[in-house]
Protein backbone atom coordinates (compact mmCIF):
# COMPACT_ATOMS: atom_id res chain seq x y z
CA UNK A 1 0.00 0.00 0.00
CA UNK A 2 1.24 3.52 -0.80
CA UNK A 3 1.86 5.53 2.76
CA UNK A 4 -0.70 8.11 2.95
CA UNK A 5 -0.42 11.57 4.91
CA UNK A 6 -2.55 10.69 8.24
CA UNK A 7 -0.90 13.39 10.61
CA UNK A 8 0.72 16.77 11.28
CA UNK A 9 2.10 18.64 14.16
CA UNK A 10 2.50 22.18 15.47
CA UNK A 11 5.46 22.45 16.93
CA UNK A 12 5.22 25.87 18.76
CA UNK A 13 7.54 27.68 21.17
CA UNK A 14 4.48 29.02 22.91
CA UNK A 15 1.95 27.00 23.02
CA UNK A 16 -1.27 28.84 24.03
CA UNK A 17 -0.42 31.97 21.83
CA UNK A 18 0.24 29.01 19.07
CA UNK A 19 -3.08 27.34 20.13
CA UNK A 20 -4.80 30.59 20.09
CA UNK A 21 -3.74 31.79 16.36
CA UNK A 22 -4.76 28.40 14.60
CA UNK A 23 -8.18 28.86 16.47
CA UNK A 24 -8.22 32.10 15.82
CA UNK A 25 -7.59 31.73 11.85
CA UNK A 26 -8.84 28.45 10.91
CA UNK A 27 -11.22 28.06 13.20
CA UNK A 28 -9.87 24.57 14.69
CA UNK A 29 -10.88 23.22 17.46
CA UNK A 30 -8.30 22.06 20.05
CA UNK A 31 -8.94 19.49 22.75
CA UNK A 32 -6.00 18.31 25.57
CA UNK A 33 -4.76 14.84 24.63
CA UNK A 34 -1.68 13.23 26.02
CA UNK A 35 1.24 14.76 28.30
CA UNK A 36 0.31 18.24 29.60
CA UNK A 37 0.57 20.91 26.76
CA UNK A 38 -0.37 18.69 23.75
CA UNK A 39 -3.53 18.76 21.97
CA UNK A 40 -5.33 17.13 18.70
CA UNK A 41 -7.26 18.94 16.54
CA UNK A 42 -9.78 16.84 14.13
CA UNK A 43 -10.68 19.99 12.62
CA UNK A 44 -8.60 20.56 9.51
CA UNK A 45 -9.60 17.97 7.22
CA UNK A 46 -11.84 14.39 6.92
CA UNK A 47 -9.08 11.48 8.13
CA UNK A 48 -6.23 13.83 9.23
CA UNK A 49 -5.10 14.73 12.80
CA UNK A 50 -3.48 17.41 14.00
CA UNK A 51 -1.55 18.30 16.79
CA UNK A 52 -0.05 20.88 18.50
CA UNK A 53 2.94 20.60 21.17
CA UNK A 54 5.88 22.30 22.26
CA UNK A 55 9.04 22.42 20.22
CA UNK A 56 11.02 19.45 20.66
CA UNK A 57 14.21 17.68 20.12
CA UNK A 58 14.12 14.53 17.56
CA UNK A 59 17.43 12.48 18.10
CA UNK A 60 19.43 15.65 18.17
CA UNK A 61 17.32 17.86 15.84
CA UNK A 62 15.20 20.51 16.89
CA UNK A 63 11.71 20.46 15.13
CA UNK A 64 11.87 23.89 13.49
CA UNK A 65 8.63 23.74 12.22
CA UNK A 66 5.53 21.76 11.45
CA UNK A 67 6.08 18.13 10.86
CA UNK A 68 3.40 15.34 8.93
CA UNK A 69 3.60 11.85 9.70
CA UNK A 70 3.14 9.43 7.09
CA UNK A 71 0.64 6.39 7.46
CA UNK A 72 2.28 3.05 6.61
CA UNK A 73 1.19 -0.69 6.70
CA UNK A 74 4.61 -2.15 7.73
CA UNK A 75 6.96 0.27 10.44
CA UNK A 76 10.22 -1.88 9.91
CA UNK A 77 10.35 -2.37 6.26
CA UNK A 78 9.69 1.37 5.92
CA UNK A 79 12.77 1.70 8.25
CA UNK A 80 14.96 -0.56 5.92
CA UNK A 81 13.12 1.57 2.92
CA UNK A 82 14.45 4.65 4.51
CA UNK A 83 18.01 3.45 5.49
CA UNK A 84 18.07 1.78 1.31
CA UNK A 85 17.25 4.99 -0.08
CA UNK A 86 19.97 7.09 1.87
CA UNK A 87 17.81 8.44 4.69
CA UNK A 88 18.20 7.91 8.48
CA UNK A 89 16.34 6.60 11.43
CA UNK A 90 16.21 9.68 13.62
CA UNK A 91 13.77 7.79 16.26
CA UNK A 92 13.44 3.67 16.16
CA UNK A 93 10.23 2.07 16.65
CA UNK A 94 8.22 3.99 19.49
CA UNK A 95 4.92 2.42 21.07
CA UNK A 96 2.00 4.85 21.39
CA UNK A 97 -1.10 2.66 23.08
CA UNK A 98 -4.20 2.64 21.35
CA UNK A 99 -2.50 4.31 18.16
CA UNK A 100 0.41 2.20 16.47
CA UNK A 101 4.35 2.48 16.29
CA UNK A 102 6.11 5.30 15.29
CA UNK A 103 9.19 6.13 14.12
CA UNK A 104 10.64 9.96 12.87
CA UNK A 105 13.12 9.72 10.12
CA UNK A 106 15.39 12.48 7.86
CA UNK A 107 15.13 12.15 4.49
CA UNK A 108 17.89 12.99 2.06
CA UNK A 109 17.35 16.28 1.80
CA UNK A 110 17.42 17.38 5.54
CA UNK A 111 13.64 17.26 6.42
CA UNK A 112 12.44 15.29 9.19
CA UNK A 113 8.90 13.50 9.14
CA UNK A 114 7.28 10.53 11.09
CA UNK A 115 5.95 7.45 9.98
CA UNK A 116 3.13 5.74 11.64
CA UNK A 117 1.86 1.98 11.79
CA UNK A 118 -1.29 2.24 13.05
CA UNK A 119 -3.25 -0.31 14.61
CA UNK A 120 -6.44 -0.11 13.30
CA UNK A 121 -6.54 0.69 9.50
CA UNK A 122 -10.04 2.35 9.65
CA UNK A 123 -10.05 5.99 10.99
CA UNK A 124 -12.05 7.36 13.94
CA UNK A 125 -14.52 9.72 13.21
Amino acid sequence: MTATVRHFAINANDVPRAKAFYEGVFGWAFTPWGPPGFYQTRSAGQGLMGALQGRRDIGGHVMPGMEISFGVDDIEATSAAIAAAGGKVLMPPFHIEGVGRLIFFQDTEGNIAGAMQYESVQWPE
